[in-house]
């Protein structure tokens, strides 16, 4: 008798995955300030760290279209969680060891940059390829699981610091590590699918040359700026429009920003069989319109925080629901078309918070100018979805329709 293999363990796994990234991504921010008193290190040097993670993010993202199916899921998502483990243990070591403690800083960053960046290229189809029904509520609530782990990881550093002091971040360091360690494991024994069989996805070039795949790109942009410009400001927006210290900042401003993302993921995974996912999205960015336009344009402090917090809800679903959309509209794209998919909400990502801070330094530190010229991200994305409603609303279900969806030969 053939034993039934375990899926929900694969579904585990896949949660952690992203609680791992969550650790990557949230937890170096918290000891920058730290860094400059411990290791003498220069603002200037510290505001590469982000930036050092985020292309290297993106690199890894454009490696994956090559390296990913020859390689194997199994393979690279066990590596994922040993490099972030690596990465964040190293960051407790190196600096102390290397002659200069920023390039040990660099070097681990680098290091668990390269299996968040792995982690978002392969944990979305791995679910996809499992036997679920209702794709989109789980792949909303799946990615739900990295607001969770962002909160966590906040609220979790702040206690501990609290209790025993920021001195002692190297042994939080050590906790933050078991997650990716302890999950490694849970990758090598959990099953795992291929997500098409060898020879039924299409090529890169044939991605490529596919008009509704640039679309679906655009959305996966416009998603990621759209959660980014906000969440990386939150801080800093709650800090000046209401006159709060930076721990009251992070904790009202992107800790609840996550909180309100998650619940969002949340209640769309359980609602999802009742919705159209297009409408949902087109709803959530009308909703994201207005809560930047509350945010950038209110003179009112607590409207204005209320715009950034229920911002969260209106970005919940966009980054989950292209990946959901694209799965639908594209169903032999593969694994290619998912690292591009991250690949692109990636871009948005890095390059709408620097956008924001830019345009807010042009005019005199206006934090609200900034906010206010991002709307155009939700706006596209209304606009891409319009497109996507009425240009290609049938879903191809052979590789020869996807085919004659693009230019001819």
């Amino acid at each position: 008798m053939t034993k039934q293999k375990n899926y929900k363990r694969t579904l585990i796994a896949c949660y952690l995955g992203f609680v791992t990234q969550a650790i990557s991504a949230n937890f170096a921010p918290l000891l920058f300030v730290t860094f400059t008193k411990t290791y003498e290190i220069g603002f200037e040097k510290i505001a590469l760290i982000p930036l050092v993670f985020y292309l290297t993010q993106l690199l890894i993202d454009l490696a994956a279209t090559k390296f990913a199916d020859k390689i194997g899921y199994r393979a690279c998502v066990i590596s994922s969680q040993v490099l972030s483990a690596a990465g964040l243990v190293l960051m407790a070591i190196l600096p102390e060891l290397l002659p200069v403690p920023f390039v040990g800083i660099l070097i681990s960053v680098v290091l668990y940059a390269m299996g968040s960046g792995l982690v978002e290229v392969l944990v979305s189809p791995i679910v996809e390829a499992c036997p679920f029904e209702n794709k989109d509520g789980m792949m909303s609530l799946l990615h739900s699981f990295y607001c969770w782990g962002a909160v966590g990881v906040i609220l979790g550093s702040t206690l501990f610091f609290a209790l025993f002091g920021v001195e002692n971040w190297k042994i939080l360091t050590a906790i933050w590590a078991l997650i990716p360690l302890i999950n490694a494991f849970n990758f090598i024994s959990c099953p795992i699918e291929r997500l098409i069989e060898d020879g039924e996805g299409m090529r890169t070039r044939q991605l490529l040359r596919l008009p509704l795949f640039w679309l679906l790109i655009l959305l996966m942009v416009c998603a990621g700026a759209s959660e980014a410009s906000m969440a990386q400001w939150a801080s800093a927006f709650t800090e000046s429009a209401m006159g709060v210290s930076k721990t009251v900042g992070d904790l009202a401003g992107p800790c609840l920003f996550a909180v309100f993302m998650g619940i969002s993921r949340i209640l769309y995974g359980k609602l999802s069989e009742k919705l159209d996912l297009t409408k949902t999205m087109l709803a959530c960015g009308i909703l994201c319109v207005i809560c930047y336009l509350m945010a950038s344009l209110s003179a009112i402090p607590v409207i204005g925080l209320a715009g950034c917090a229920l911002c969260g809800v209106s970005v919940g679903i966009m980054w989950p629901g292209t990946i959901s959309i694209s799965s639908q509209k594209c169903p032999k794209g593969g694994t290619a078309m998912f690292a591009f998919l991250a690949l692109a909400g990636d871009l948005g990502a890095t390059v709408s918070p620097t956008m924001v801070g830019a345009i807010s330094n042009v005019f005199d530190g206006s934090l609200k100018t900034g906010l206010l010229v991002a709307t155009a991200f939700p706006m596209m994305l209304i606009l891409g979805l319009i497109i996507l409603r009425w240009k290609f609303n049938k879903t191809p279900k052979s590789m020869q329709e996807l085919r004659e969806m693009g230019p001819k030969d």
